[in-house]
């Protein structure tokens, strides 16, 4: 019987067979389609020229903000990333953890506590130089704001020694927003076919010596906020309480 929640097993998603498939699925339809959808704008893409791994730190409102942050990423850095996905919502069913490994590369993270288990799989991970993609507000935003973050991302990278990609996205609420997002605003819109949205990659950011994880969190939220102001154009944007999805 497979186990399921963190106990599922997803070494099988970095093997040859699995990353061949993906890969192919990815150039072939995941990210044709989504950049057809989303009309898709990248920005920032010279913040992430350098040597990884990467951490990619990114605000999230939509079911769809991770084929949008795979999409807007280099290919040879897309085959290196592994998406960090609620284990309550996507490892608690065989059939759906299997198509979330074989797609995303994803592994389970238990969004509602610290755990060392999932803890140290992303963080040996990183160590193996796999970029990460985390949503350390917990879960899809109930109100379409940026929320507080959780201090996963922040410890992982001081622990792993690499930097932090603070990613913003754009207007993915918008994009078939009664099927993917949770706020009232996207699900009670009228559902688009296609919508234009962004996806926005800041300078890197790394621990800096005799800083704690904290606040090395409180700049890795206020980057994301930075880059949402940028974006979005409201200098309004900030962060509210913390949520859960």
């Amino acid at each position: 019987m497979t186990q399921l929640g963190l106990d599922y097993s997803t070494k099988w998603g970095r093997g040859y067979t699995a990353r061949f498939v993906r890969n192919l699925y990815h150039a072939l339809f995941l990210v044709p389609y989504t950049r057809y959808l989303s009309t898709l704008d990248v920005r920032g893409i010279e913040n992430i020229s350098g040597r990884g791994p990467f951490i990619f730190v990114a605000n999230h409102t939509s079911n769809l903000d991770t084929p949008l942050v795979l999409s807007a990423l280099p290919a040879h850095m897309r085959k290196r990333t592994v998406v960090a996905a609620a284990m309550d919502n996507f490892f608690m069913d065989a059939r759906t953890a299997f198509r979330t490994v074989l797609v995303f590369n994803a592994i389970p993270i238990d969004r509602h506590k610290i755990n060392r288990r999932s803890s140290q799989q992303a963080l040996e991970l990183v160590e193996d130089h796999w970029n990460l993609l985390i949503y350390p507000e917990g879960g899809r935003s109930p109100d379409g704001q940026l929320h507080e973050f959780k201090g996963g991302a922040a410890y992982l990278a001081e622990r792993a020694k690499t930097a932090v990609i603070p990613t913003y996205i754009h207007d993915s609420g918008l994009l078939q927003g009664p099927k993917y997002a949770k706020a009232p605003q996207f699900v009670d819109s009228p559902r688009r076919r296609r919508h234009h949205a962004s996806v926005a990659f800041g300078p890197a950011l790394r621990c800096e010596e005799g800083e704690n994880i904290r606040r090395f969190n409180a700049r890795i939220q206020g980057a994301v906020v930075q880059l949402g102001r940028e974006v979005s154009g409201d200098p309004t944007y900030d962060v509210t309480r913390a949520s859960e999805d």
